[in-house]
């Protein structure tokens, strides 16, 4: 941040402002906007308050921070600007001008003739000079090949005749005449050219004259033969110059222009700057033919400024000595004359020996397969390719097979027709591929390299990068001319490759091709020049180019970057491409590159092109002829490697089934897991399903196996089923949409499709039924019609109790455990003694520790056998240490081998070497112990431990019994090499998160339940409490001060009753996460935990509770209260996280307190001090004792009985929605404190609580007394306390686990309302309690005398306020229920009960939505509380609770199966106590026939039940909070 801040704001990018936004404080969807906007530094320029707020909808409050902080930069900005003279640091800007300034204060000294020349010329601004340098070689002579030259590089220096064939060289800046005018500059050139051409044709050899290419002699301060350029405004000018002085030749003018070519113009490159400047070059070659016995003289012009005319000098006879050109003096000029027979038969010579010099050939075809496959003699299958190109001949669009192969990451393309007719085109012909541009890939701020990969879908799809616009896309981008595009895109450009090669790629797991088939623009050289920069080598880089001209140019600038040799020996030269096509296509290991096979329902065959299975990106598709294209010499190279990597530990992959099932190894073990599988997938198929989507789940011990037993499985069913694998990290809706484009795939009608087998791997339970969902939802949005399953999802996931997940449910699940079978064991036993023939037992050490039943002993025997001369100082051994602390507590967990090889200190990348220098530098134990690891998608390398048993086995064995894991865990943290290595970095900083906060869940598969992660369980019991905190402290730190670290800090440090300290942790999240409502509750719960411990130490140390002694306790409670009015506040406003934890704890505590008020002395001394309590806290009455005492107190606790009333309300209405365990599935870093398991119990308990502590009457006294005697609020409290507060706490009694008092329970309460309640004043929460109580008893005993008639109902519901917006949730419930219509109804009586239930329905539907937020509706199951069945008035009612006393007979998994596929409706005992509903559906709504022909729409309970077309039908009515829904949708026949 401080780099770019310093540079002129109207430089930045649109990254750079984002990270400037995010410094000042704006909110990421601001900077989101604005980056959407692409507000770069230029346009921030622009920006006023009022653009900001109504044309980029940035709130008013954020546009004025924005408008003020981006002036208060450019205001410090503009100071530094003026301080900057004077200061020690200078600009480049500033450093050029002070060489200026002393370039006109001291000019450089030249030669005389050019001192003259330039005598009235403008003085030249001299270059800041570099003072490194590199080599560079000159442009081939006498050839005009497409080259650069770049800035700074030095030629060879000048030379003189060696062998009349090569040239003699010389150098010239012209840096002073370039300025001049035309004529004078005409002048210069000629005379300098026809000077050394004279040279070189008297001394018969060829020679080249550079102009822009310094001098040291003549040009002090450069170094000899330095490239610097000269701007060249007009060509034809130096051309004409050489034409326009014939005078210079007395003679022989013919043969001058003959042997002296026409200038050529070499464009030099300079990265720092986009004016074009040239290096001329004017080549020599005087020919035998031509100067065969000639002497040449030469006139050389001059301008002369006293007469400002050209004169010419006196003719004289020149001639090249050694570097320069010299004047043949009067003396030795017959002497000269005499030896020209020589020299020309020296020249004839030389041309013969040229003409007959042999031509050198390479072995291109070898070097090309070194080069793309090292020494191995096939290509990596796994290995990635970026792709840089430029405009394809279209002849050699028809041999690119080899690339159609290729594993490509992502293609740089300079041609903007290639979609409409070049290189793309074609390849999208046999590939899906993704269209992008360099601004693509600007990362947004604040955005991981996980979320940047997927949005782009890398690793997934070719990125096909347009670097200069498409042609025919109406978007912003346009192709531009090269210095243009300099200008504009070469930023991006950077950027793009610095991620890809910086962040995206590690080093050594790609290579970047260069493939040059058209002439070669400066774009495409400065690609290479990024590419070299970041991947800090050639190694990895090849250049194939057919054209030997264009490589000219391509080496020139390459030579700057990397040296000669290093260009030639990595660029592949003259091939042409169907060659370079047919040598390729040997070396890759598949055989065909677009076509695989699917079965069908005909049972025949379908094709799968390579391009329809790319667009189905989150499917691992298994094909019918998988593996079949693989070549014999790859099996043959092979096959050892990859079964000794799987019988190691390493993952099984297709290809060990492949070769296995062709014989080229032995068999895979049939487990007893994979033979119960297959059979319940054959009888899947064979029963009529009652869904479209099933389910079979493989639970497994870690490392037993259980993912190759899901994999066998899907390798069997191939040839019968559609089969592929779920990929992680994609989304349900997204696995779903691919899976119904490959079910119906090539079908002719999606009515008759195979069955999709969709693999699902360590996903959790929330995910599942996310994509049950989605599944089901597009098989219900294609109307499918289906009698048997159309999807068929495999789950496998670990379990630390797999034989007992079988049992529950023994139709759906299978288990793989460490024990094996009798068989399986026979079959290991075998097994083992086969391979151990082939390998040696470290070799297979993983099928070892199996075939012993992973026996504790057995491991740790063997890991100490392993272990018994390790290095325990090495940095190989603390490494391991990393990894078995990881693999022991993090499932999955791994480092990257980039990780690994910088913690190691190797920098060999080379990809044939990378594997062999990283295992060189482990110890034996090391080698034995790690597992190479490939990631599926990305094929990056990785590092684990066999197993993890084996893992915790090191463990312990490596740190011995005094060893602290926490401390190892600190040092952990502390390798800074580890965590900021920028490979893998999400993943890596993922692991460590997990291991210090990520706790543990039954119901992820783990063996218990915990408070906080296992590591920090483990060091908090069994070292110390203190380092537990130390190394979450040291991870707060490390992750830039986290937030939900602070949190983890605050909850473990309440556990040890450190509170104060908690407190402080705990207002720390909540300041960096003040909107977290799951912080917030962590907030609440250090200070219900303090309060607690405060009661608890008055306990203890038997101090009497008085006002003053537990008024700190008190004060403690009323923080916690409003901490948890906080949370709640905050939950209720997030729409997609529903936390109810605030609402709960605030019962809780509020209970606590309540208590504690009611045992103070102050009250007990008064008599009873119940009544006591609970005058002071229902009025106005304050006693002397606690006046002043609690004086702080006082408001706030008078307010406790109707806010903790409100709150028990808000708990019933919520539950009355979506009665289900808030104990959730899923784990994240923000899990509330306290789960609450059974909600229903709790609030039904907690009204009763609330009855008891607010009234001095209890249940026991109300036998002994007149209920005529007690006044209505005493009336109500006890109406609390028999359950009688809300509806959910009445409703509650219709349950199997309250209905034994019950009846006597709900009769009580009915008594202690008035005996006329039409004439009582009831609140409205009174008349839903009152009818709900009267709807209860009926449900429990019928023939009760104490319900009321539902007519006397009905008109009691008629005080509910005509408004409807102003009747709660419950009471526009019990509308739908008393006013449901009955058959006896006449026509306007049916009519107006219609009226009533439709209004309440439109509202109760607005309170629902509000209610549901964002969150899935899987997630807040819709709870149906009644049916309707067969009887009259309230008969016609039953609730849910007699289905359960039906099903609770049958085992848990039967019942659970019984709901999911609908047959509990089938039933006897259920379907004859409900009533048949006749209707229709149309366009997929469920409508029933209202008074008058009108239609009443039902919403279905199961949606995918509706039928697709438009039917008659009958269905069951439920009642809930929703309105009525349509249960046992029927086709009527």
């Amino acid at each position: 941040m401080a780099e770019h801040l310093n540079q002129p704001l109207n430089n930045w990018t649109v990254s750079q402002v984002s990270t400037w936004l995010k410094s000042i404080g704006v909110k990421e969807k601001d900077i989101k906007k604005l980056s959407e906007e692409e507000i770069d530094g230029q346009i921030l320029l622009e920006l006023d308050v009022a653009s900001l707020n109504t044309k980029i909808c940035i709130k008013l409050g954020p546009a004025l921070l924005i408008i003020k902080k981006r002036d208060e930069l450019l205001n410090s900005q503009q100071k530094s600007k003026k301080k900057s003279p004077h200061s020690g640091s200078k600009t480049e800007l500033e450093q050029k001008n002070n060489n200026n300034q002393e370039s006109r204060e001291n000019p450089p000294r030249h030669d005389l003739k050019e001192q003259n020349v330039s005598e009235k010329g403008p003085i030249v601004q001299k270059e800041k000079v570099v003072t490194s340098h590199e080599d560079c070689k000159p442009r081939p002579f006498d050839q005009d090949p497409d080259l650069v030259y770049t800035k700074h590089k030095v030629l060879p220096p000048e030379c003189g005749a060696f062998n009349l064939i090569t040239p003699c060289h010389e150098f010239k800046s012209l840096s002073v005449a370039c300025t001049l005018d035309d004529t004078r500059l005409r002048v210069k050139f000629a005379r300098e050219v026809f000077k050394f051409a004279t040279g070189c044709m008297n001394t018969r050899s060829n020679g080249t004259i550079h102009f822009g290419v310094m001098d040291s002699k003549e040009d002090e301060g450069y170094v000899h033969g330095q490239i610097i350029g000269i701007p060249v405004k007009k060509k034809d000018l130096y051309v004409d110059a050489l034409h326009s002085f014939d005078k210079s030749f007395p003679s022989n003018i013919e043969h001058i222009r003959s042997c002296v070519r026409p200038p050529r113009f070499i464009e030099v490159i300079d990265r720092e700057s986009t004016e074009k400047k040239y290096v001329i070059e004017v080549d020599i070659v005087p020919s035998i033919s031509i100067v065969n016995g000639h002497v040449y003289r030469v006139c050389l012009p001059n301008f002369k400024e006293s007469t400002n005319k050209v004169e010419y000098e006196k003719d004289t006879i020149l001639q090249r000595v050694g570097a320069k050109t010299e004047p043949v003096t009067d003396r030795d000029q017959s002497v000269f004359c005499l030896h020209v027979k020589d020299r020309d038969a020296q020249r004839e010579e030389a041309e013969k020996s040229q003409d007959s010099a042999p031509n050198t050939y390479q072995d291109l075809g070898r070097k090309l397969t070194i080069l793309m496959s090292g020494e191995k003699n096939q290509i990596e299958p796994n290995k990635w390719f970026i792709l840089v190109t430029n405009k394809f001949k279209l002849d050699d669009l028809s041999d690119i097979d080899w690339l159609l192969n290729l594993n490509i990451f992502c293609v740089f393309d300079f041609d903007p027709d290639s979609k409409i007719s070049g290189l793309c085109s074609r390849y999208l012909e046999h590939h899906a591929a993704n269209m992008h541009s360099l601004q693509s890939y600007e990362m947004p701020s604040g955005t991981s390299i996980a979320e940047f990969t997927k949005k782009l879908h890398l690793f997934e799809q070719t990125s096909w990068i347009f670097c200069n616009g498409s042609t025919g896309f109406k978007g912003s981008e346009v192709p531009c001319d090269e210095m243009r595009w300099i200008q504009t895109k070469m930023t991006l450009l950077r950027e793009a490759v610095s991620l890809v090669c910086k962040q995206i790629l590690p080093k050594g797991i790609f290579q970047v091709v260069f493939l040059l088939t058209s002439p070669l623009e400066k774009p495409l050289l400065h690609t290479f020049n990024e590419f070299f920069t970041d991947m800090q080598g050639h190694e990895d880089i090849l250049c194939i180019c057919e054209s030997e001209e264009d490589f000219q140019k391509w080496q020139s600038f390459a030579e700057g970057s990397c040296g000669p040799e290093i260009v030639k020996n990595g660029s592949v030269v003259g091939m042409k491409m169907s060659h370079i096509n047919a040598t390729l296509q040997q070396l890759q290991p598949i055989t065909t590159h677009n076509i695989k096979h699917l079965t069908t329902f005909a049972k025949g065959k379908c094709c799968l092109k390579t391009q329809a299975k790319e667009q189905m990106y989150s499917l691992e598709i298994l094909t019918t002829d998988h593996c079949d294209e693989t070549s014999e010499e790859f099996i043959r190279a092979e096959k050892d490697n990859i079964e000794r990597q799987f019988y190691h530990g390493g993952k099984v992959t297709w290809l060990n089934f492949w070769l296995a099932e062709h014989k080229h190894v032995e068999e895979i073990i049939e487990r007893d897991a994979y033979i119960e599988a297959c059979k319940l997938l054959d009888d899947l198929k064979l029963t009529t399903a009652q869904s479209p989507v099933n389910r079979i789940n493989i639970y497994h011990h870690p490392g037993s196996g259980g993912s190759t037993v899901a994999r066998h499985v899907l390798w069997k069913k191939r040839q019968e089923l559609r089969c592929a694998v779920v990929k992680p990290s994609y989304s349900a809706d997204i696995v779903a949409q691919h899976a119904a484009q490959l079910r119906e795939h090539d079908e002719k009608d999606p009515q008759r499709c195979l069955p999709v087998l969709l693999l699902v791997e360590d996903l959790e339970q929330e995910y599942l039924d996310d994509l049950r969902n989605e599944l089901e939802e597009a098989i219900r949005s294609k109307k499918i019609c289906y009698e048997k399953p159309c999807f068929i999802v495999l789950s496998c996931r670990r379990s630390l109790k797999p034989k007992q997940k079988t049992k529950e449910s023994p139709l759906e699940n299978v288990s793989v455990t460490h024990k094996l079978s009798p068989q399986e064991k026979r079959q290991f036993d075998g097994k083992r003694e086969e391979l151990k023939e082939r390998y040696e037992p470290e070799f297979i050490l993983t099928f070892v520790l199996m075939s012993e039943e992973f026996k504790q002993e057995y491991i740790q025997d063997f890991v100490s056998t392993l272990l018994k001369d390790i290095d325990p100082d090495s940095v190989v051994t603390r490494l391991l240490l990393y990894v078995a602390l990881l693999n022991t507590y993090v499932q999955n967990s791994y480092i990257s081998q980039s990780h690994c090889e910088a913690f190691l200190g190797l920098t060999m990348y080379m990809e044939k070497l990378r594997r062999h220098s990283f295992e060189s530098k482990l110890s034996d134990p090391a080698k034995l112990l790690f597992l190479h690891l490939k990631d599926d998608k990305t094929h990056i390398e990785s590092i684990g431990i066999i197993h993890p048993r084996v893992a915790e086995e090191c463990l312990k064995q490596l740190l011995g019994d005094k060893g602290s894991r926490g401390n190892l865990a600190k040092r952990l943290l502390g390798e800074k090499v580890l965590f900021e290595h920028r490979f893998g970095k999400d993943e890596y900083l993922g692991f460590l998160r997990a291991l210090l906060i990520r706790r543990s869940k039954i119901s992820r598969g783990d063996e218990n339940d915990t408070l906080f992660s296992p590591l920090i369980e483990h060091v908090r019991k069994n070292e110390s409490p203190d380092l537990a905190i130390e190394l979450l402290k040291e991870g707060y730190l490390s992750f830039h001060k986290d937030a939900f670290f602070a949190q983890q800090i605050a909850r473990l440090l309440y556990y040890c009753e450190k509170f104060e300290e908690a407190k402080q942790w705990a207002e720390t999240a909540a300041r960096t996460m003040p909107n977290n409502s799951y912080i917030l509750d962590t907030k609440g719960q250090v200070y219900k935990k303090w309060f607690e411990a405060k009661v608890k130490a008055l306990d203890n140390d038997n101090v009497p509770k008085t006002a003053k002694t537990t008024a700190d306790a008190v004060e403690t409670a009323l923080k916690a209260i409003e901490c948890f009015k906080h949370c709640q506040t905050v939950a209720a406003t997030d729409p997609e996280t529903e936390n109810k934890s605030g609402f709960f704890a605030e019962v809780k505590v509020g209970f606590k307190l309540l208590e504690l008020i009611t045992s103070l002395e102050e009250f007990a001394i008064r008599g009873n001090p119940r009544s006591e309590c609970c005058k002071y806290l229902l009025s106005d009455y304050i006693p002397e004792e606690v006046k002043d005492v609690w004086e702080l107190f006082h408001d706030r606790l008078k307010q406790l009985h109707s806010t903790m009333d409100a709150t028990l309300q808000w708990i019933s209405e919520d539950l009355s929605y979506f009665q289900r365990d808030i104990d959730a599935h899923e784990e994240t870093f923000e899990s509330p404190e306290e789960n609450i398991r059974n909600p229903l119990r709790f609030i039904a308990e907690a009204v009763s609580d609330y009855g008891k502590l607010f009234s001095d009457v209890s249940l026991k006294a109300l036998k002994h007394c007149q209920i005529n005697n007690l006044s209505p609020y005493k009336k109500r409290m006890l109406i609390y306390q028999l359950g009688g507060g809300n509806i959910t706490s009445i409703f509650f009694k219709l349950t199997n686990q309250s209905k034994k008092d019950a009846v006597p329970d709900l009769e009580t309460i009915l008594s202690l309302y008035p005996s006329n309640p039409m004439t009582a004043k009831f609140q409205q929460n009174e008349i839903v309690n009152y009818i709900a109580t009267h709807i209860a008893l009926k449900c429990l005993l019928p023939q009760s005398p104490k319900t009321a008639a539902l007519q006397h109902l009905q008109k009691l519901s008629g005080q509910f306020p005509a408004d409807k917006k102003k009747c709660s949730s419950s009471a526009l419930f019990l509308l739908t229920l008393l006013f449901w219509p009955e058959d006896h109804d006449k026509g306007h009586e049916r009519e107006k009960k219609y009226e009533i239930v439709q209004s309440a329905v439109e509202f109760l539907k607005k309170d629902y939505w509000i209610k549901m937020k964002d969150i899935p509706q899987r997630k807040k199951r819709l709870y149906t509380h009644f049916f309707l069945g067969n009887g009259n008035g309230l008969d016609k009612f039953v609730h849910k609770s007699e289905f359960e006393s039906v099903t609770k007979k049958l085992e848990v998994y039967e019942r659970r199966l019984k709901w999911l596929h609908g047959e509990v409706w089938k039933m006897p005992q259920i379907s004859q106590k409900l009533k048949s509903v006749s209707g229709w559906t149309e366009d997929g709504t469920v409508y029933l026939e209202g008074p008058q022909k009108k239609r009443f729409s039902v919403q279905p309970l199961y949606a995918p039940s509706v039928p697709d077309s438009n039917e008659n039908i009958t269905f069951y009515l439920g009642f809930t909070f929703r309105g009525p829904v349509a249960c046992n949708i029927t086709v009527n026949k």
